[in-house]
């Protein structure tokens, strides 16, 4: 395991990673992909939610998802830290084929710390974050091991949501 980068001019934030997979071994691209996070220099996996099954949303012709949210610490700014994830992506064989289709892997930066800006390849806080279920049960799930007050937050615009049926727990992590 990576510890923080000793000697670095940047501090560490915490950030939070949505993984999804549909396609072959789904936890086994989960497993890898957080593995592959781990091993970046400058991140930290700090806490993991557990497995989430999933309904598809959006193109709805296709296999249920295994979704998990990371919490990651970080001395990377967020457009080096998205790069790297697309990387992970291409190393987990992602292809880009349907809008919201099967993929191997998918990973989405949904918080970073407190920064928001809207780039056009990277907007935060995620833009469609709050529209979905299988991103906020397992973030609100991680993030309470760290920031109970923040996570209550998420758990009263969570409360509000509808589709929540459509996740369920496939495996506990911790």
């Amino acid at each position: 395991m990576n510890s923080h980068n000793t000697g670095t001019c940047g501090s560490s934030v915490y950030a939070y990673i949505g993984l999804g997979s549909n396609m072959g071994d789904r936890e086994r691209f989960l497993r890898e992909a957080v593995r592959l996070l781990q091993d970046t220099p400058g991140v930290q996996v700090t806490g993991e939610s557990g497995l989430y099954e999933t309904d598809p949303v959006g193109y709805v012709d296709q296999a249920l998802f295994l979704n998990q949210v990371v919490e990651i610490s970080t001395t990377l700014e967020p457009q080096p830290l998205f790069e790297r994830m697309l990387d992970i992506e291409l190393q987990l064989h992602r292809k880009r084929d349907i809008r919201w289709g099967p993929r191997t892997i998918d990973l989405d930066l949904l918080l970073f710390g407190d920064r928001s800006q809207d780039c056009p390849d990277l907007i935060l806080p995620h833009p469609r974050m709050m529209e979905r279920a299988f991103v906020l049960v397992p973030l609100v799930e991680v993030m309470s091991l760290r920031d109970p007050v923040r996570a209550e937050q998420w758990t009263r615009r969570l409360d509000r949501m509808e589709g929540k049926e459509g996740v369920r727990l496939w495996k506990k992590m911790h």
